[in-house]
């Protein structure tokens, strides 16, 4: 019996909307992700990240939408695509969105969150000398990479600050701090990175370390005085991750150099991957990280001093 050839039949696209792609959102969004969807509209867009911002004063009030191969911010839900996929290329600055619901949506884009991540990670416990070691291969790495001083090199209110919190003066880390909230260009200006990243190291570290509680103490009140009025003094984006940097939210970037400090990975990697981050990002919160990780250290080593004279 001879075969019977035929050519494929060409099947043709379901009518209607296509289907929702997955992913992975961040746990500091669960409050805006998990109720009812709420309008939003597209505040930025970028080859790797669409920035989203929500009506109404509650934070997180920006939701970042980023690929798989893009920089992770604390406030993302990441995509399975990367960038050569063009996931955003029909989002333009402006349009309306859409927040709620496990999903977002904006001009076509539909993404239904499937997983969660931990923007905190576990950085276990260690001890001053261990802290002290960590902060050691911090500068190190640094140094080897060239890290430069950031979008506010020269300028005097990050050195008083980093002063102030090592001493553990909140009143003068405070007025520091408040002189540099929204100071600097971009939508993440330098200020607010410096000080997202100090804030983080100070709330992760001082936790893991012990003792490490005056770190924190000075982490809570530190981040409750720079988030107050964040949302009329720097740009939507940069107070939203100020807000996730003073409850623990660190970037995927900074979050790898923390797990360097606390001994879990090498941190040469991890310090060229933050520093490559933005024009000026990269190295203001590597800076602060490192001002944040002294301070910690500086802090700890007092608390254990005193427990150790008054023994």
């Amino acid at each position: 019996m001879t075969a019977l050839v035929r050519e494929p039949i060409p099947l043709t696209a379901r009518p209607g909307p296509r289907p929702p792609a997955a992913g992975a959102a961040s746990l500091m969004l669960r409050p805006v992700l998990d109720p009812p969807r709420r309008p939003a509209r597209v505040i930025a867009v970028f080859p790797t990240a669409v920035y989203l911002e929500l009506r109404g004063p509650e934070e997180p009030r920006v939701v970042a939408v980023v690929t798989s191969d893009a920089v992770r911010p604390p406030n993302a839900v990441v995509v399975v695509a990367e960038r050569r996929d063009r996931p955003f290329h029909r989002i333009r600055e402006g349009l309306e969105a859409w927040v709620g619901d496990g999903r977002v949506e904006a001009a076509g884009l539909h993404v239904r969150v499937r997983r969660w991540w931990a923007p905190s990670p576990a950085l276990g416990t260690m001890s001053p000398p261990a802290l002290a070691r960590g902060l050691r291969s911090l500068e190190n790495s640094l140094t080897a990479a060239g890290m430069t001083g950031g979008g506010l090199a020269g300028h005097p209110d990050p050195l008083q600050l980093a002063e102030r919190c090592a001493a553990g003066d909140l009143a003068g880390a405070v007025e520091a701090a408040e002189r540099i909230v929204g100071l600097g260009p971009g939508l993440t200006p330098s200020g607010d990175d410096i000080l997202s990243g100090m804030l983080v190291s100070l709330r992760l570290l001082g936790g893991a370390v012990r003792p490490g509680g005056t770190a924190v103490w000075l982490a809570d009140w530190l981040g409750a005085a720079v988030t107050a009025d964040a949302g009329t003094r720097t740009t939507a984006l940069s107070a939203t991750l100020l807000h996730c940097a003073a409850a623990g939210g660190a970037g995927a970037e900074v979050a790898a150099v923390l797990r360097g400090v606390a001994g879990h990975e090498a941190p040469a990697a991890a310090v060229r991957r933050l520093l490559s981050v933005g024009h000026t990002s990269g190295a203001d919160l590597a800076w602060g990280v490192l001002a944040g990780s002294r301070a910690t250290l500086a802090l700890a080593s007092a608390t254990e001093h005193s427990h150790r004279a008054t023994a």
